[in-house]
């Protein structure tokens, strides 16, 4: 560098030298500068493609969610829903009624219908559903005692077809079904104060006893809650 050459550039005392140095600094800048565009243009087009693929995956997974959601919904059987009931049956051929007791007792309970259809029983009541093993009278009794319906069956009376025929007629809440032993018929339904004995799946007064007393007003506490106490063993 000479007193001469500020930007401390390469000189030469030759014109034409001089000019194809310069020529080769603008070269070198212009290779700079498109190898910087080049550096920036696919740095571009890797943000584009990973926002691509992410887009995909996003939207991939959504259509997933939906679809399952939509196969649930669809595949899973609706619950039967009726109206609540008006607490009599005397029209229903075979129905019984009964005057019980309704105390909080602690122990085992002597009831006088085998299954019971009322009477005094736990403080803590059965949550409502299907159970796949024998539930204690004394919770599944209170559970009545809110409003329930409790459908029995002898396991070996009912075969697995007519679990599920018992199961279609179920209400979407307030009712229990379960296996019970040692009843003189294959099928009990029961409520507070009522009950009905069948011997098949199939009869029609199953659904007729749960129309007029699902959720009906003849216990002591009807419509207390069904749920957040007592899930005894085999609960489905």
């Amino acid at each position: 560098m000479t007193p001469n050459d500020p930007a401390g550039k390469r000189k030469s005392g030759n014109p034409a030298t001089q000019a194809q140095l310069n020529l080769s600094v603008k070269q070198q800048r212009e290779q700079q500068k498109q190898q910087k565009l080049a550096e920036y243009q696919r740095q571009l087009a890797k943000r584009r493609r990973t926002k691509a693929t992410w887009w995909i995956v996003g939207t991939t997974a959504a259509i997933v969610v939906i679809g399952l959601v939509a196969a649930s919904y669809f595949l899973t059987p609706r619950p039967v829903s009726i109206a609540r009931g008006d607490g009599d049956g005397a029209g229903i051929s075979g129905v019984q009624t009964f005057e019980h007791t309704a105390n909080h007792v602690e122990g085992a309970v002597d009831y006088e219908q085998t299954p019971p259809a009322g009477g005094d029983h736990n403080a803590v009541w059965l949550n409502c559903g299907v159970y796949t093993q024998p539930v204690p009278n004394e919770n599944a009794v209170h559970a009545l005692e809110h409003g329930a319906i409790w459908i029995t069956y002898d396991p070996a009376k009912v075969d697995d077809a007519g679990v599920a025929a018992l199961k279609a007629e179920l209400p979407r809440d307030y009712t229990v079904l379960s296996p019970y032993e040692g009843m003189d018929t294959p099928i009990t339904v029961s409520a507070w104060n009522a009950q009905l004995k069948v011997d098949s799946p199939d009869d029609e007064r199953i659904g007729e006893f749960i129309k007029a007393y699902w959720r009906n007003t003849n216990g002591p506490e009807p419509l207390a809650a069904c749920t957040g106490a007592l899930d005894a063993p085999g609960k489905q």
